[in-house]
């Protein structure tokens, strides 16, 4: 599991000039790019339930918007750090660059835990959040949306906290909302849908289909469900999940070797992606420690759940028999363990590319909102699909032309967008 000494922020820095190197970046646009233009902290103070008060830390980072409106998630976790939203908002930059979307990067967060809270509690915070960067967010400035353990419920009060101050709708706001309420049919499948995307195109380009192939996930959340659940329907097999057990407050991994049902898994998990051990075990599912996950023989790795999983104390338990990681989430591969996959050969799948289904459907969302006009799930999905694939099939040229790492290419274009608009603007 992730080590306490981890900086998510310097992983991102070492990433980019790793590759600022390599495309030769001048010293001026280097230090612009390489820290968020602005960082809002502040503590919101909330009346509980039992009529005591506790006070929160809040946080919302715009690293980039030469390219269009901040974006990016809202977390709620107990162990949120600034310097893991800074990290968050450099790659939400790169992500929205990458698959050539008009938005910039941003990442917001509250260190609390609402799994702890009740309903009324989360309400009270989630506005608090909204007033304290009321004069800062917006439909033109940055557009917050969900990320882990926030949902479309607190993005709609976060909106009608919005719209209330400034005495208007603005459904562009905020994304992430319930279908009905401003909200875009297929945004709950879209990350887990975007990296499966990703996934098939990557084994076509190794000789493969999905048909036959196993994997196995870490994390049981939206994205690895909805991504579980499409590799599923695509003919794969699902040999194992791994996910946080909120009652033990420790993580399991849940085997079946000859395949999970995801579907049943859906039914036997809890809304913060937790499953039940009891009906798992009824299920027949082996319940082993959490780095099992990593050591099966299968071909596709999906680390889905939080950043520093994969490091150099656990990289080695990895199969030979997996041919590919796919990075549904933020960060999974610290930079020292990506080095030696780097010089393993191994193929990843970059997280900035592989999870951008969710901003891309969040873009769309944007877009219907601003536009006061919905589309058909179909229609979204397959401007889903078109989106992810171009975008992949660009870092892939990028990656064979210039004998890359699938993680540089996708910051070559990342980053060499940026940079276009940065300096087309004169800020540097």
């Amino acid at each position: 599991m992730a080590s306490n000494s981890y900086n998510p922020y310097e992983n991102a820095q070492a990433q980019f000039d790793r590759v600022a190197n390599i495309i030769g970046l001048d010293d001026a646009t280097r230090s612009f790019l390489r820290q968020p233009m602005k960082e809002y902290h502040f503590t919101i103070p909330i009346k509980m339930d039992d009529g005591s008060t506790n006070v929160y830390n809040g946080y919302r980072i715009q690293h980039n918007d030469a390219r269009g409106p901040a974006k990016g998630g809202i977390r709620f976790h107990p162990q949120e750090t600034v310097d893991t939203i800074r990290a968050l908002s450099m790659w939400m930059t790169w992500k929205c660059a990458v698959v050539d979307i008009p938005l910039g990067g941003g990442k917001g967060g509250i260190i609390c835990d609402p799994r702890n809270m009740t309903d009324n509690e989360q309400e009270r915070l989630c506005r608090g959040w909204v007033r304290k960067l009321a004069k800062d967010v917006g439909p033109l400035i940055d557009v917050p949306a969900p990320d882990v353990m926030t949902n479309s419920k607190h993005m709609l009060w976060m909106l009608d906290e919005f719209e209330q101050i400034h005495g208007g709708r603005f459904p562009g706001f905020i994304t992430g909302k319930p279908v009905g309420m401003g909200g875009s049919l297929g945004r709950t499948e879209a990350t887990g849908y975007g990296l499966i995307y990703t996934v098939r195109e990557a084994l076509k380009s190794l000789g493969m289909k999905i048909k036959g192939t196993s994997a196995s996930i870490q994390g049981f959340g939206n994205v690895a469900q909805y991504a579980g659940r499409l590799y599923e329907e695509l003919g794969g097999t699902v040999v194992s999940v791994c996910c946080w057990d909120n009652k033990d407050k420790k993580a399991y991994t849940f085997l079946k070797k000859n395949g999970l049902d995801i579907a049943a898994l859906f039914k036997m998990t809890d809304s913060f992606g937790s499953i039940d051990k009891e009906q798992a075990l009824d299920l027949g599912m082996e319940i082993l420690p959490p780095d099992a996950w990593l050591e099966q023989d299968v071909d596709i790795l999906m680390p889905s759940a939080l950043e520093n999983q994969i490091t150099l104390e656990n990289v080695d338990k990895i199969s030979k028999q997996v041919l590919l990681i796919a990075e549904g989430a933020n960060g999974p591969i610290n930079t020292d363990a990506d080095e030696k996959l780097r010089k393993s050969g191994m193929f990843v799948i970059p997280d900035f590319l592989a999870n951008a289904g969710g901003v891309t459907c969040s873009y769309f969302e944007q877009v219907q909102s601003n536009a006061n006009y919905y589309w058909e799930k179909e229609e979204v999905l397959r401007k889903l699909d078109y989106q992810m694939t171009t975008a992949y099939k660009a870092v892939e040229d990028t990656a064979k032309k210039n004998k890359l790492y699938m993680r540089d290419a996708a910051y070559v274009i990342s980053i060499n967008r940026v940079a276009q608009a940065v300096k087309m603007r004169g800020w540097v």
